[in-house]
């Protein structure tokens, strides 16, 4: 057989209690009024496999434990440590003090293309990405408190991504420490 696909045994991955009791990443995950519990479970599936500390629910996002997070999270919602929030604006303010430098991707006029991230923003160990409402995106007094904003660059002829699509594509960006130790 050319190429054996592994077990989950001899992929040796942590237990949800291994995942919680780790080191910090330095990565959190700030889902800003996102509706949808499927895209609430695919997020904290992608917080799972890119080892984000923990995942902020703020406003109006569904909460575990739900049928719908789990369907798309697999159990990851059991594993990533969760808050809620009931304003946005004061997961940014916690994160701040906490020493977090806040990013809200989002398409600005000064966002900052994450193939270029690496260029010259801050050395900071830990970034709160926040991602915003399905329809409306990260609101604007988010947006005007947050340290930058990053932007995906798209080629197509739609000008957004499904939020849950934006967390993995800027996690596995932010999980190569020699990438996002240098935004």
């Amino acid at each position: 057989m050319k190429n054996r696909k592994l077990t989950a045994a001899e992929m040796g991955r942590l237990s949800p209690e291994e995942y919680r009791a780790r080191n910090d990443s330095g990565i959190v995950v700030v889902l800003d009024n996102v509706r949808s519990a499927y895209n609430v479970g695919s997020a904290f599936r992608s917080a799972d496999a890119f080892g984000a500390g923990k995942v902020c629910l703020c406003g109006i996002c569904a909460l575990p434990p739900s049928a719908e997070i789990h369907k798309t999270a697999l159990g990851a919602e059991e594993a990533v440590p969760w808050e809620h929030y009931a304003d946005t604006l004061d997961a940014v303010a916690a994160l701040k003090a906490e020493g977090y430098t806040i990013v809200s991707v989002e398409q600005t006029d000064n966002s900052v293309k994450l193939t270029a991230a690496g260029k010259g923003r801050t050395t900071s160990p830990k970034y709160a990405f926040i991602f915003g409402n399905e329809v409306d995106g990260v609101q604007q007094s988010v947006v005007d408190a947050s340290d930058f904003c990053l932007e995906i660059p798209q080629y197509g002829t739609k000008h957004s991504l499904n939020v849950s699509v934006t967390v993995g594509i800027v996690l596995f960006a932010a999980s190569d420490h020699s990438h996002y130790h240098s935004l």
